[in-house]
């Protein structure tokens, strides 16, 4: 995420939660191998469960399913258009934020299409019912867009300890008529994972630029867990509109622009001095 002034642009946000995977401080969920394939001796033997982890993409999710049921690339792609899933009117057809993260079974009648289907109405079971029903109403959005805020927050978020301020940062913003400027929200449009977020990155022509496109992208980033909705429907009270992780374990919010320069100097500082583990791109 940056945030633009006249001479230059800060990045603020996306180190945290990398830099944890990087150093092996891995956050629950989003480090988990697909397809679970148990710890059977026999290398033939067939999978019994496909964990999806949170986080994960649509993209992600359909070579997961093509691998595991040992389909060819593409397969579970196409097999949208037989699926009939439940899905939003909103989400115009796009699973995207709705392919819920949890453990599947499979067994040998296992096919690409059920599997979507049994996601889709995962999702359909946990954020249509009436805790997350009420928090999107008592926000003040549907809960298609409750679960676009939880995604950028899933993506966001250093830690699930973070994601309720990460959450705050968005409405703080989105009522303070400022663009989220979410590196998250690029990186999904140019279908990548990174830290590294060039300017030239910022002016590409998509609606999933949020430096560039005021209010929330068209659909979720990716498919958030149940913490990351939560966090979206009850994020956590405060002023803050930037934050910056300057070491694993400490990301530190504020609504004060100078007092985050100087989080970011600090940050810059532990990069020049090698005493951060994680490689990341430092603010421009």
């Amino acid at each position: 995420m940056y945030q633009n002034t006249p001479s230059r642009s800060i990045r603020l946000t996306r180190r945290g939660r990398l830099a944890l995977i990087a150093t092996g401080a891995v956050v629950a969920g989003t480090a988990v191998a697909v397809p679970l394939l148990g710890l059977d001796s026999d290398k033939d033997a067939k999978p019994t469960s496909l964990v999806i982890p949170e986080g994960w993409r649509a993209s992600q999710i359909y070579d997961a399913v093509d691998k595991v049921l040992a389909r060819p690339a593409g397969t579970t792609k196409k097999a949208l258009a037989k699926a009939n899933l439940k899905l939003p009117t909103d989400a115009e057809g796009n699973p995207e934020g709705y392919l819920f993260p949890a453990t599947y079974p499979l067994d040998d009648k296992t096919t690409p299409e059920a599997l979507l289907t049994f996601m889709a109405d995962t999702a359909h079971q946990k954020f249509n019912g009436a805790p997350i029903a009420a928090g999107a109403q008592r926000n003040a959005m549907n809960v298609y867009q409750a679960v676009t805020i939880a995604s950028i927050v899933q993506a966001e978020a250093a830690t699930k300890a973070d994601m309720g301020k990460v959450a705050r940062v968005i409405f703080n913003r989105l009522e303070r008529g400022m663009p989220l400027q979410m590196d998250s929200t690029i990186n999904y449009a140019l279908g990548r994972s990174t830290l590294r977020t060039s300017d030239a990155d910022t002016r590409i022509d998509s609606p999933y630029n949020s430096y560039q496109r005021m209010g929330l992208p068209p659909t979720p980033i990716d498919n958030p867990g149940e913490e990351a909705v939560r966090a979206a429907i009850t994020p956590t009270p405060g002023d803050w509109l930037y934050f910056v992780t300057v070491k694993p374990g400490d990301t530190r919010f504020t609504a004060n622009y100078e007092e985050h320069l100087r989080n970011v100097a600090e940050f810059n500082a532990r990069q020049k001095s090698g005493s951060s583990s994680a490689s990341q791109q430092p603010p421009k």
